[in-house]
């Protein structure tokens, strides 16, 4: 396949292109050590825009090695809590005053709308680089009294002591390339980790503009590695590797799974953000205009390829055909296009092999006797686009209900009382997220407190801040990202015990 650049794209984007994409090891680019490329896609196009080096199984023993030594022994062990501050910060600032070539490259290797990954994907990864610059001089340990039964009459001073984990491998995902990169990174530097970063096989581009900007901060050499290869031999060498201290996935849940046991070798920490198949509630007292509008974004909003997307709608049924008829006119209304397009509200899937999966998916509702209210189909043109989907009468046993897709597609369902709704929400295997429609408080309260879920949003959906936690519960995931709970992530707590 000929390689592409879209028109609307800038001339300096295209120079980044065109360079050789190569691995950043020990602070310097360098090829795979096989030499090996592969190709990355425009999702829009299905043609090639770009060849990256392939790193392996001996390209991720040279970053380690390399993260090893800037943690033992470089400059970054030895630099103040204040300094780390401030170069983290930087990269904030670098992240913004590069933000729309940052979300140029997003849209042309993820798909989503240029104006959506330019508002949400470059902003938020700049405001978690300058959150987490703020906790670097904040990582405090506790004094604390000590009253021992066997010695009542020996005086003891006890505290203890924040310390990073050491080295880190991340693996991060494809579906927010750039911005997960920050949510993984940003708590890794604070706390004094070095990292050896794996971005998505499907878009590394962002990952490896971010390196650049990491360096052109000053982040000292050895302390972020980026190798972009595949997750069978790459991702799994960093799962594996006996000298990484902890490893951060966000992904599939089988996949993480995969990675728990390959970690097993040398018990090194681990944390994962998984998938979900999360509920978002209607009662059939809340603003329907509000909650029309708000299901549909929760579902449609990157091309559905979100872990916390609202993909199971209940509603109450007195208002489930007027509910499901307002998301089903949203979704028909909705501008598919080409992310570069301006009148775009919702790009191409990422990949061919996620695009198969989303229409396999299709295929197996409709013929479980779900009905398409809105979509159903893949849509004729080339890339990997999919028809914003409404399901309805769907059902529990339905794999559309059941399973995750990460596509745009909802499966309908009604209920009848506030009793019966949660244990139709928590039947699932997931716990990522749950939204929540109604004007009655105390109602949502009682049914955010039965959910079992990380994060539930009532009268909203997907709102994040840096601030906020992250994380799930079942097979969502273990930890957290954001907020200060991330921090905990990349730490150990020593304790010390003087006698006086």
């Amino acid at each position: 396949m000929s390689t592409t650049t879209p028109s609307s794209v800038p001339e300096s984007l295209q120079s980044f292109l065109s360079a050789p994409k190569k691995l950043l090891i020990d602070g310097h680019w360098v090829d795979s050590c096989s030499g090996n490329t592969f190709d990355v896609y425009d999702p829009a196009t299905d043609q090639v825009i770009a060849q990256v080096a392939e790193g392996e199984s001996a390209d991720v023993d040279l970053a380690v090695s390399a993260a090893r030594e800037a943690f033992d022994k470089g400059p970054w062990p030895k630099m103040t809590a204040s300094d780390r501050s401030r170069l983290i910060w930087k990269i904030g600032e670098l992240i913004e005053e590069h933000a729309v070539e940052l979300a140029q490259l997003e849209t042309l290797d993820n798909g989503k709308p240029f104006s959506i990954a330019k508002a949400a994907d470059v902003a938020l990864a700049a405001d978690m680089f300058r959150y987490m610059a703020g906790w670097a001089t904040k990582i405090e340990g506790n004094t604390i009294p000590l009253n021992v039964p066997y010695a009542p009459d020996r005086e003891f001073h006890a505290f203890t002591l924040k310390e990073p984990i050491g080295v880190v491998g991340q693996i991060i995902p494809w579906n927010f390339p750039l911005l997960m990169a920050a949510w993984k990174l940003g708590p890794a530097l604070a706390t004094g980790c070095t990292v050896v970063l794996k971005p998505a096989e499907q878009t590394p581009l962002s990952a490896i503009r971010l390196g650049e900007l990491v360096q052109e901060a000053g982040i000292p050499d050895g302390v972020v590695n980026i190798i972009t290869g595949f997750g069978e031999t790459a991702g799994a060498a960093i799962a594996s590797h006996e000298k990484i201290d902890k490893v951060a996935f966000t992904g599939s849940t089988e996949v993480g799974k995969l990675i728990i046991n390959a970690a097993t070798g040398n018990l090194k920490k681990v944390t994962l953000e998984l998938g979900g198949k999360s509920p978002n509630v209607v009662y059939d007292d809340a603003d329907l205009d509000l909650a029309i509008a708000g299901a549909a974004d929760a579902i449609f909003f990157n091309q559905g390829q979100v872990c916390s997307a609202g993909s199971r709608l209940f509603v109450q049924k007195g208002i489930y055909d007027d509910v499901v008829a307002g998301v089903s006119e949203i979704a028909k209304n909705l501008k598919v296009g080409n992310g570069f397009d301006e009148a775009t509200q919702m790009g191409p899937l990422v990949s061919r092999e996620q695009f198969q999966r989303v229409t396999g998916y299709l295929k197996a509702g409709l013929e479980a006797g779900a009905e398409a209210s809105a979509g159903g189909a893949s849509l004729d043109r080339p890339g990997y686009f999919v028809q914003p989907t409404v399901l309805k009468n769907a059902s529990a046993e339905m794999s559309v209900v059941r399973e995750e897709i990460f596509g745009p597609v909802v499966a309908a369902m009604s209920f009848e009382n506030d009793s019966e709704i949660a244990s139709q929400a928590n039947n699932s295997a997931y716990g990522l997220a749950a939204g929540i429609w109604t004007r009655d408080i105390s109602k949502a309260y009682r049914l955010a407190k039965a959910v079992k879920a990380g994060t539930v949003w009532i009268n909203c959906y997907s709102i994040f801040d840096a601030a906020l936690p992250f994380g799930g519960y079942k097979q969502s995931g273990w930890g957290r990202e954001m907020g200060h709970a991330a921090l905990e992530n990349y730490l150990q707590t020593k304790s010390v015990c003087i006698q006086i």
